[in-house]
């Protein structure tokens, strides 16, 4: 696992390109914010987890859970989701809005990019405080 990045992953670099393309400037992985959020877009009140889809349990087809040591995974993975609930409420407590964009999405091999980042585009443009939004393509 020590090999598994944390930080600067595919994923949140090619998003980060998009934005940045787009005129959005953030902060990056802001430690005195809950969870330490991927992307941190301060002017428009929002953060960004860029989350994986096996370390975060998503309901997608990456997402399968190991046939060795299961039950040392299944704790690990269960404990990685009631952290980012935590996470979640409460910035949403402080005020911030949360998108959480999922790996497949987004990915090397996702056709579906241009989409997500068109919807993560035009929800940090908007007033909508309804979260945590969860972006895919559909």
């Amino acid at each position: 696992m020590a090999r598994v990045r944390q930080r600067h992953t595919a994923p949140e670099l090619m998003l980060r390109r998009e934005l940045f393309a787009r005129g959005f400037r953030f902060r990056l992985h802001v430690r005195e914010l809950p969870g330490t959020p991927d992307i941190v877009l301060s002017k428009w009140s929002a953060v960004v987890f860029v989350n994986g889809c096996f370390w975060h349990r998503h309901n997608c087809k990456r997402f399968n859970w190991p046939k060795s040591n299961s039950e040392f995974w299944r704790r690990k993975i269960s404990r990685n989701v009631e952290r980012d609930e935590k996470s979640i409420s409460a910035l949403l407590a402080l005020g911030w809005r949360v998108a959480v964009v999922w790996q497949c999405e987004i990915g090397q091999k996702s056709i579906d990019k241009a989409q997500v980042v068109d919807r993560l585009d035009r929800w940090l443009r908007s007033a909508s405080n309804l979260g945590p939004e969860r972006f895919s393509a559909t």
